[in-house]
C-alpha cells in the first residue's frame, strides 16, 4: 500500500485528499489535513471518489469511424485533418472546446498550438458557462482577472454575503469553514438568492431576490452607503478612479431588485455594522444576461467602502471546477490570450516571440455560444473537445448536436466511450481520467497543487497534453511541443508569466520558472499573488487604480403568457456536470435519483399539478420531462430543474435543451438561471419501476431515469400503451403477481440460488411500494422469499427509514426525525453523536439543521 496526496477532481475549492492505493484500481480516500483548502474535510462527492475510479465504461483505445486503430493512425488522421481544413479555409475554420476538467499543463499544450501555431484564438473552455463574467468583471475593475480574497477571509469575516450561490451544495467545504467562523466568530451570514435553498435556510437573512435583480439591490446597497457616509474616500482617492456621473445615476431599490423593503433595510444595517465583509458570488450571479454587472455591481460595493486588499474583506468568485483558475491563466478562453494578456499589439508581440511561433492570433476567437453557431453555420469546419459533454452542458443543447452532427469533422478526447457528445465523434481519443493524471491544478483562491497519478494508464489512454503535442508535432511543430513531462510544461508557463510583465500583472509565476522535476513531484501547495493580491492597493491598471463601473440594473418585464414561468438550472449536491464519474456511485446516487423540477404551490395549482407526477417543461427552444417537486422553498413564478441528466442515465431531465443562446454582452456568458418556460402535467398510462443487476435496453418510452445502487441499477419507468415487460427482465426463475383491474402488474427474477436478481413493479392507476426494501433484497445473499418480493415488503417490517439524507452513513430522513422526537435532540451535532449522520463529509448538515427545525419548532410552540 502506497499514500499520495494529490487534488480533488470536483469543484474549484481544490481539497486536498490523501489516497491510499489499497489493490488494483482499488483505493482509500480521506482529505488532506495538511492542505490548505480544506485542512482534512471533504464533502460527499470527494468523500466517495474510490466508488468512481474503476474502468467500467471507459475509453481505452483510439477509435475511428468506432473502429479500433493505432494511436498513429488516429493521430495522424487528426493532423491531417485540422492541417486541410487550416489551407483551405483559413484558421478560423477549426476550434477547439476545453474544459476545467483539464490540468494547466494540457490546458498550456492546447492553448499554444491553437493560439500560437495555428494562429486562430478559436479555443474556449467550459469555463465560458461559469465563470467567464467574474473574469470580465475583475478585467474591468482591476485591468485583470485577479481573485483579491483567500479563504482565509471568511473565517476572519465578520459578515459574509453568498450572491447566487447555495454554497451548502456545490462548495460544502468552504461552507464548512463558513459554518466554523459562525460557531468561533458569531460571523453573520446573508444569503441573496431567488430561491430558499439549504444554504438559505442556515442564514441569519435570506433575501429571495427575482431573477437578475442584483444589480438593483448592489446599486441600492452603496447608494444607502453613501447616504449614511460610509464611503471610505481616502481608499477612493488614493486607489479607485470613478467614471463622470457615477454617483448621480446609482439607480436601484427594493422593488427593482425584487424584495420586501424591510429586507433591504435589514441588509443595509448589518453591512454598515460590519466593516470586515466577505461576498461570495458564483454561478447564481454568472449565468446571466447581466452577469459581468452584477460582478461589477458587487466589486463597486467593495472598492467604494474600502473593503478589499484587507483580511476579512474581499469580493470573492468562487469557481465551479477544479482548474477554471488555471485554464483561465494560461489562455483556456477565447478572449484571452496567455498568462493573463489580452490582444494588444505588444501582448500579441510578446506571445509571438516568447513561443517563437510562426503566427500569433491577434483578435479574441469564438466565444462557445458563438462558436456552436459557427460550427452549425459551416464557418468552422473541425473541431477538437477535450474532456467535456456540450451535447448536455451547452444552453439549447438540442441546437449544439445539430451542429456536431453537421460537422465535417469531430474530434473527443474523453476518459468515457459513451457520452452524448462522443456520439457525433469521427475520431474518438482515450485520455487520462483523474486517477491517472499528473500535472497542477489552481483553485479559486489561487492555490496551485499537484493533481497526482494513483494508478498506471489503462489501455492506451494518454495524457491530454500528451494527445495535444502529437498532433501538434504532425503538422510540422516538433521543436515547440517537445516536452517530456509535465514539469517541462510548468516550467515554460511559469516563464511565460514574467515575459515582458515587469509588474504590469500580477500573474507572475516566474520565480518557479527553474523548478526541477524534484521539486515538481514534491511541489506542496502555494498561492500565488498572496492571501491578498491588492494588499497594496496598486491594480493592473494604466495608472494602478481600480475602476468603478457604472452598471444599470435589469428592468422588470411583462410575463410572457405562452412562458409564464421563469427557468433556474443549477446542480444537485451529491451529483457533477453530467455525471460521468458521480453517476458511478451508488451512494452519491441516492440523494436525488431523478431529475426534478420544483415548482411553488401556487405555481403547481394553477396548473393542476400534484407532487410527484411527472411534467413538461418547455421553452421555445425544446422540451423535457421531469418529476414534479412541489416545494415554498421556490420562488413563485420560478421552476428549478437540475442539469445533471444525459441520455446515458434518462430518458427525461435534459435541462439544457430548454434554456436560449442569449448571454451577456461583454462576457459572452450564457443565461442558464433566466429562460421563460412553461409547464404542464403528463399522466402516463402507467408507472413502474425495475430493480436489477444488469442495466437493461430500453424501448423508446415516454419517461425513464436510471440510478446507481449497490449491486445493480433502479430504473424508473412510465409509458403509454403496451409495454414488452419480457424484454426487461433476465432469466431465471421468474414468480409473478397480477390485479387486471387495477392494471397492477409485479414480477420477481431469482438465481439459481433462489437470490434476487431482478424485479418489476407496474401499475395503471395504482400506487407503487417503496423501492429501498427491494433494492436490500438485491444486493442480499439470502434467498428471497416469493410472498416478500411480491408484496414489496419483509414478512415483519421494520421502521422505513425514509428517503436517504447522510450518503456518507445512509441514514434517511424518518430516521432522522424518529431521533429528534425520541432523544430530545437538540443541535446537529446531537444527531450526529446518535446516527453518525453529518460527522464525516458534512454535506447533510444543512438538511439535518433544517429537520431539526421542522421538528422541534411545533414541540416550542406547543410547550408555549
Amino acid at each position: 500500500m502506497s499514500t499520495v496526496c494529490t487534488t480533488c477532481p470536483y469543484c474549484g475549492v481544490g481539497c486536498g485528499i490523501k489516497a491510499e492505493i489499497t489493490g488494483d484500481r482499488e483505493v482509500s480516500i480521506k482529505g488532506d489535513d495538511a492542505h490548505p483548502a480544506n485542512a482534512g474535510r471533504l464533502c460527499s462527492k470527494g468523500t466517495h471518489l474510490a466508488e468512481t475510479v474503476g474502468l467500467e465504461g471507459r475509453l481505452l483505445y483510439p477509435e475511428v469511424g468506432g473502429e479500433q486503430v493505432e494511436w498513429d493512425e488516429a493521430l495522424s488522421l487528426v493532423a491531417s485533418r485540422f492541417a486541410d481544413t487550416i489551407r483551405d479555409h483559413g484558421p478560423d475554420s477549426v476550434a477547439f472546446y476545453v474544459s476545467g476538467q483539464l490540468l494547466t499543463e494540457d490546458y498550456y499544450v492546447a492553448n499554444k498550438l491553437m493560439k500560437g501555431f495555428i494562429g486562430s484564438a478559436n479555443i474556449d473552455t467550459n469555463s465560458r458557462l461559469c465563470m467567464a463574467s467574474a473574469v470580465a468583471a475583475h478585467n474591468r475593475a482591476f485591468g485583470e482577472d485577479v481573485v483579491p480574497c483567500s479563504y482565509d477571509d471568511l473565517e476572519a469575516a465578520d459578515l459574509i454575503l453568498l450572491v447566487g450561490s447555495n454554497t451548502a451544495w456545490c462548495h460544502p467545504v468552504i461552507w464548512q469553514r463558513i459554518e466554523k467562523a459562525r460557531a468561533e466568530r458569531g460571523t453573520k451570514l446573508v444569503v441573496i438568492d431567488p430561491r430558499r435553498t439549504e444554504t438559505a435556510e442556515c442564514a441569519d437573512l435570506h433575501l429571495p431576490i427575482r431573477p437578475d435583480g442584483d444589480v438593483a439591490l448592489f446599486n441600492a446597497l452603496l447608494a444607502e452607503m453613501q447616504g449614511r457616509g460610509l464611503l471610505d474616500d481616502k481608499y477612493l482617492r488614493d486607489h479607485v478612479d470613478a467614471p463622470d456621473g457615477f454617483w448621480n445615476d446609482l439607480s436601484g431599490d427594493a422593488a427593482l431588485a425584487g424584495v420586501e423593503p424591510g429586507l433591504l433595510d435589514q441588509l443595509c444595517d448589518l453591512v454598515a455594522a460590519h466593516p470586515k465583509m466577505v461576498t461570495l458570488f458564483s454561478q447564481g450571479a454568472n449565468q446571466s444576461v447581466a452577469g459581468t454587472d452584477k460582478g461589477n455591481a458587487i466589486i463597486n460595493l467593495h472598492l467604494a467602502t474600502g473593503r478589499i486588499g484587507k483580511h476579512g474583506m474581499g469580493p470573492f468568485s468562487i469557481t465551479g471546477q477544479p482548474n477554471a483558475m488555471g485554464g483561465r491563466e494560461v489562455g483556456g478562453l477565447a478572449s484571452m490570450l496567455a498568462a493573463h494578456m489580452g490582444f494588444s499589439e505588444a501582448e500579441c508581440d510578446a506571445a509571438q516571440a516568447f513561443w517563437n511561433s510562426p503566427t500569433i492570433a491577434r483578435k479574441p476567437g469564438r466565444k462557445a455560444v458563438d462558436m456552436f453557431r459557427d460550427v452549425h453555420e459551416g464557418r468552422i469546419k473541425a473541431i477538437w473537445v477535450m474532456a467535456t459533454n456540450p451535447a448536455v452542458s451547452m444552453p439549447d443543447a438540442g441546437f449544439v448536436r445539430e451542429a456536431l452532427d453537421r460537422c465535417d469533422f469531430v474530434v473527443v478526447s474523453d476518459v468515457m466511450a459513451e457520452t452524448d457528445t462522443a456520439a457525433y465523434a469521427d475520431v474518438k481519443l482515450p485520455a487520462l481520467a483523474w486517477g491517472e493524471k499528473d500535472g497542477t491544478v489552481t483553485n479559486s483562491e489561487r492555490v496551485i497543487s499537484r493533481q497526482r497519478p494513483l494508478f498506471a494508464p489503462p489501455g492506451a489512454a494518454k495524457a491530454d497534453w500528451w494527445i495535444v503535442q502529437e498532433v501538434a508535432r504532425r503538422m510540422g511543430h516538433d521543436d515547440a511541443f517537445a516536452f517530456e513531462s509535465p514539469a517541462a510544461i510548468f516550467r515554460e508557463y511559469a516563464a511565460q508569466t514574467g515575459y515582458r510583465n515587469a509588474g504590469k500583472r500580477k500573474l507572475d509565476l516566474s520565480e518557479w520558472a527553474g523548478t526541477s522535476d524534484a521539486a515538481y513531484a514534491a511541489w506542496t501547495p502555494t498561492i500565488w499573488g498572496g492571501a491578498s493580491p491588492y494588499a497594496d492597493g496598486q491594480f493592473s491598471t494604466d495608472n494602478s487604480k481600480a475602476q468603478l463601473v457604472a452598471v444599470v440594473p435589469s428592468s422588470l418585464s411583462a410575463v410572457d403568457p405562452c412562458f409564464p414561468l421563469r427557468l433556474n438550472t443549477g446542480r444537485y449536491r451529491d451529483h457533477w456536470h453530467t455525471m460521468t464519474r458521480t453517476g458511478l456511485s451508488p451512494r452519491l446516487s441516492q440523494h436525488r435519483r431523478e431529475p426534478m423540477a420544483e415548482i411553488h404551490p401556487l405555481d403547481a395549482l394553477e396548473h393542476g399539478i400534484i407532487d410527484g407526477q411527472l411534467v413538461r417543461l418547455t421553452t421555445a427552444q425544446g422540451d423535457s420531462i421531469f418529476r414534479a417537486m412541489i416545494t415554498d422553498a421556490q420562488r413563485q413564478g420560478d421552476v428549478f430543474a437540475p442539469m445533471h441528466w444525459t441520455d446515458q442515465t434518462s430518458g427525461g431531465g435534459r435541462a439544457n435543451r430548454l434554456p436560449g443562446q442569449t448571454v451577456d454582452p461583454v462576457s459572452g456568458q450564457p443565461a442558464f438561471k433566466n429562460s421563460r418556460c412553461m409547464i404542464e402535467a403528463i399522466e402516463p398510462d402507467w408507472r413502474a419501476f425495475l430493480v436489477c443487476t444488469s442495466r437493461p435496453i430500453l424501448p423508446p418510452l415516454l419517461y425513464w431515469t436510471s440510478a446507481r445502487i449497490a449491486s445493480g441499477w433502479l430504473v424508473e419507468l412510465s409509458g403509454e400503451g403496451a409495454i414488452d415487460v419480457d424484454s426487461l427482465l433476465p432469466e431465471g426463475d421468474r414468480i409473478e403477481a397480477a390485479d387486471l383491474q387495477r392494471g397492477m402488474r409485479r414480477i420477481a427474477v431469482r438465481d439459481e440460488q433462489g437470490r434476487l436478481s431482478a424485479a418489476l413493479y407496474l401499475t395503471r392507476s395504482g400506487t407503487l411500494p417503496s423501492r429501498d426494501w427491494i433494492i436490500s433484497q438485491l444486493i442480499s445473499d439470502e434467498p428471497a422469499e416469493a410472498p416478500a418480493l411480491l408484496a414489496a415488503r419483509p414478512k415483519i417490517a421494520g421502521p422505513d427509514k425514509g428517503p436517504v439524507v447522510c450518503v456518507c452513513f445512509n441514514i434517511g430522513v424518518k430516521q432522522i426525525t424518529r431521533a429528534i422526537a425520541q432523544q430530545s435532540l437538540t443541535s446537529v451535532d446531537d444527531i450526529g453523536t446518535a446516527l453518525n449522520a453529518g460527522t464525516n463529509c458534512g454535506s447533510c448538515r444543512p438538511a439535518l439543521a433544517k429537520l431539526l427545525t421542522e421538528v422541534r419548532e411545533p414541540e416550542l410552540e406547543a410547550a408555549e
